[in-house]
């Protein structure tokens, strides 16, 4: 028998808040999270913005010392658990721990600490290497901390799908709790990529934008966008078996109903053309969800602002959707907020589940300029109130990875 999955607690770390409730004021007032990079010198290098995180201090939330023993996107996540679990008020001495898991996705891990113990080991020699390096850089550890801190001893993973990480965790988690494995779990994504080595990287593979203007560096789906604009942060969801929620009187935000997860078996870092691969995952979500495409109400799009990805995910969605994509609102918050990488799909989530709470739909921000390939009502520069029946999360990763969940308006 499938059971049914709810949502009973949000947290998260963004450019634009460090809490859910600072994240959501953000994307209600338009506000862009992205500015020149501070992180590091930035002269000799082609992109000087990013969506960095601000004023965090991870010592207001964590031991000093333990503190030091994290990598920054382990940090993220154990601050936004700590919200999550406030949050959604679970006493872990009053549930079965053993059913309580934690997934925490991550496209590249520790990447600070690989890249400043490699300096290190370049400069200083390898007998000055941290005997901390190995268990504050791997991708894993981000899950490890949070299960450590809030005391979940069921099923504890770290999900790699480079961009799509995020959503992925969470759709594994839904289908571990909808098929009885597991009661309760913590999954999300969360990333802190902006080092020299990443920016230099994906700016010579020609993924960044260039631009200097950061109003119009992030812009999805116009005419003019030419890069995506790194982010770092995190998002954490809590999802519970519904009578377990029930029975413990939890706050219930919404439930989640389908997951649907694709590969695109065509390139490393193209996506498939017309999004097939990305159509697939759609089509996979709402099959699972068992609902029409005319039910659909909002997508929250993986519009990274890149000329491949906005069109390619137009046509999925057009593919996926056929004459009810005229009718659905579709918005993307990477203007708001840069790309995550694999805390993408966790935040995203998390604007999902607000615009079904809230009634309020995301806005594409900086947008100006109308392209025909991206021609959906992509909700342009303002929020927009409406009623939110079901929400559905897009997330297409390099390598080909494609995974969509869907978002019901709870109902008892």
């Amino acid at each position: 028998m499938e059971r049914r999955v709810v949502i009973t607690g949000l947290g998260c770390i963004t450019p634009i808040g460090n809490n859910v409730e600072e994240f959501w004021k953000g994307i209600e007032e338009a506000k862009c999270g992205i500015d020149e990079i501070t992180a590091f010198d930035t002269t000799d290098h082609k992109v000087h913005l990013a969506g960095e995180v601000k004023n965090f201090s991870p010592e207001e939330y964590i031991d000093k010392k333990e503190a030091k023993r994290m990598d920054r996107f382990t940090q993220f996540a154990l601050v936004a658990a700590k919200e999550v679990m406030k949050d959604s008020q679970l006493k872990v001495e009053e549930i079965d721990a053993t059913r309580f898991g934690v997934i925490v996705g991550s496209g590249i891990g520790g990447l600070i600490t690989t890249e400043t113990g490699s300096t290190i080991l370049n400069e200083k020699g390898p007998a000055r290497v941290s005997p901390f390096f190995i268990p504050m850089a791997i991708s894993n550890m981000a899950a490890g901390n949070v299960s450590i801190e809030v005391g979940a001893r069921g099923q504890s993973f770290c999900l790699t799908t480079a961009c799509a990480s995020g959503t992925d965790s969470i759709g594994e988690a839904y289908r571990l709790i909808k098929h009885g494995y597991q009661d309760v779990i913590m999954a999300g994504g969360t990333e802190a990529p902006i080092t020299p080595i990443s920016v230099a990287g994906f700016a010579n593979m020609k993924a960044l934008s260039t631009t200097e203007d950061k109003n119009r560096a992030s812009i999805p789906f116009d005419k003019e966008r030419n890069g995506f604009v790194m982010g770092e942060g995190c998002g954490l969801i809590l999802l519970e078996e519904l009578e377990h929620a029930q029975k413990r009187g939890a706050k219930i935000y919404a439930e989640i109903v389908g997951y649907g997860a694709s590969s695109d078996s065509y390139h490393i870092t193209s996506p498939a053309p017309n999004g097939e691969g990305g159509a697939r995952a759609m089509t996979l979500a709402l099959q699972d969800a068992g609902i029409q495409p005319e039910e659909m109400d909002y997508i929250n799009a993986h519009g990274t602002s890149t000329p491949l990805n906005d069109s390619g995910e137009t046509a999925a969605v057009k593919t996926a959707f056929g004459e009810a994509s005229k009718h659905l609102m579709m918005s993307s918050t990477k203007g708001n907020t840069g790309h995550l990488l694999g805390a993408a799909g966790g935040v995203e989530a998390i604007a999902c589940i607000k615009a079904i709470e809230t009634g309020i739909v995301p806005p594409t921000i900086h947008h100006q300029i109308q392209d025909d390939a991206c021609d959906l009502d992509i909700v342009p520069n303002t929020p927009r109130k409406a009623d939110i029946q079901y929400a559905m999360s897009n997330s297409l990763g390099f390598g080909g990875h494609n995974g969509s969940i869907i978002f019901k308006k709870y109902e008892t």
